[in-house]
């Protein structure tokens, strides 16, 4: 149920920057005075975390190989980590692909029905983004009936397949622990994709046709892994406006001179470099390239991303802080949240200033996560 509280003492993040002024949330939003007041001196509020594409979920409705029997109860636990660490409006990408296993359509279908299921127990904005292999053209019919029914608002295209070693028929990197995730034989599984592979020549124009259909239903799109310029455009051509995780400088800056958003990993800010080699998201949010950083794998990450570019003295905490909150909210067309305004979502969370530790969380005026010592302030008689 959605509080009525204003908070005074703390420091709080509006988007002309840091005030001292009380903050007041009623009926699900940021408003000019509400309710009972409680002393957050020491602590910093800021705008609740929009992370626009995360998997980090996956562990908890399948930990481990074969143990995906309770998806609802792995939502939950999902839920609980996302409110943990800040974060009030979570995209959960959800692979659709020949890959199988936790990408396979039937877990896609299943994953879905779950949360459609869950989602009157659960305050966190949960949304989907579906991520399409762009190879898997005979399921595009249901794909776009999969995207009707659960009112999915977002899908990213991706292309998994070896193409290079396919094509030279060359052996194919961990063939054999690959197909046991999807549980096929390796031999199956190398035979499906070397089906989709000889299918190549069909897969521009029937992706054209499904972007078509996506941008009369009014559903954003994006690429996944740009690597030239090129690729960048060709996406762009078909609709596809927003850049995911480009691999290169060159991609990136295509994107953005054409004005179209570049999504980067958080871990990668953390760790300064891709972890597979590709261009550093650091340095291309220091170049002013990227419009948002996402989760990726790493729930933890945006907010461990943002002290990281605060601490390096690469942006302040307003300009650092945007990257996780109103940009994401932005390139997702979600106008009632991202800041602290009034009217706007109340959509937050409080932190200890000197640890930095999440302390809790509101998503829709709702507490999502309470802990340390502003759960003993909260909870003072």
């Amino acid at each position: 149920m959605p509080i009525e509280m204003t908070f005074t003492g703390a420091r709080w993040l509006s988007p002309e920057g840091l005030r001292d002024d009380p903050l007041s949330v009623a009926d699900g939003v940021v408003t000019e005075s509400a309710g009972r007041t409680v002393d957050l001196s020491g602590k910093l509020i800021l705008p609740g975390i929009v992370d626009l594409h995360g998997d980090g979920f996956e562990r908890h409705l399948a930990p481990r190989r074969g143990a995906m029997t309770n998806l609802a109860a792995g939502l939950i636990s999902a839920e609980a980590e996302l409110a943990a660490n800040g974060i009030t409006t979570a995209v959960l990408a959800q692979f659709y692909s020949w890959e199988g296993g936790l990408r396979s359509p039937d877990f896609a279908t299943r994953m879905l029905e779950a949360l459609a299921r869950m989602r009157a127990q659960i305050d966190t904005d949960l949304q989907v983004q579906l991520r399409l292999e762009t190879h898997m053209i005979d399921d595009f019919p249901a794909v776009l009936d999969l995207i009707a029914r659960h009112d999915i608002r977002y899908v990213a295209f991706n292309d998994h397949l070896p193409h290079d070693r396919l094509a030279a028929c060359r052996s194919i990197p961990r063939l054999t622990g690959t197909a046991l995730k999807s549980g096929r034989s390796p031999e199956a599984h190398l035979a499906l994709m070397q089906a989709l592979h000889a299918r190549s020549a069909e897969v521009p124009a029937a992706l054209d046709a499904l972007c078509a259909t996506l941008t009369a239903r009014g559903i954003r799109y994006a690429s996944h892994d740009d690597a030239t310029p090129d690729d960048r455009a060709t996406w762009a051509a078909r609709g596809a406006l927003i850049s995911e995780f480009p691999e290169t400088r060159e991609a990136a800056l295509a994107a953005h001179q054409s004005g179209q958003p570049v999504v980067l990993g958080a871990p990668n800010v953390v760790r300064g470099a891709s972890h597979k080699g590709k261009v550093s998201a650091r340095a291309l949010v220091e170049e002013g390239l990227c419009a948002a950083l996402a989760s990726d794998y790493h729930y933890p990450a945006p907010r461990n991303a943002v002290w990281e570019l605060v601490d390096l003295g690469l942006l302040d905490l307003a300009a650092a802080w945007a990257l996780i909150s109103s940009g994401p909210a932005e390139v997702l067309g979600l106008t009632d949240r991202g800041s602290l305004a009034p009217g706007l979502r109340a959509d937050l969370l409080i932190l200890d200033a000197e640890t930095r530790r999440v302390e809790a969380t509101l998503s829709g005026g709702t507490f999502t996560y309470l802990a340390a010592d502003t759960a003993r302030r909260l909870t003072a008689a």
